[in-house]
């Protein structure tokens, strides 16, 4: 498997998700154990989504967001994409 490569100001953001995604369980007082049970991954790669590792795969985040109802989250991903808009009205003209 290829090693993600990801620049550290970038990476900064990947850290703040997994950090997001931590206290998100901690709040709703699940262990480590019972979210990766429940999201069907082994405990150490919810530690590695906690961490925010770019090498774990875009399933296994969205499985934990959905243990902990958070799914829909993942709709906001790309959604207010101001820049290819602009383009797209560019091309318009």
């Amino acid at each position: 498997m290829k090693k993600q490569v990801v620049l550290p100001k970038f990476q900064v953001i990947l850290e703040q998700m997994g950090e997001n995604i931590k206290l998100a369980r901690k709040r709703r007082k699940l262990t480590a154990v019972q979210v990766a049970e429940r999201a069907g991954i082994a405990r150490s790669t919810l530690y590695l989504v906690e961490k925010g590792d770019p090498s774990v795969a875009i399933g296994a985040y969205f499985n934990v967001l959905r243990v902990l109802g958070l799914q829909d989250d993942f709709l906001k991903l790309a959604a207010d994409d101001v820049f290819g808009r602009k383009l797209q009205d560019l091309d318009l003209l």
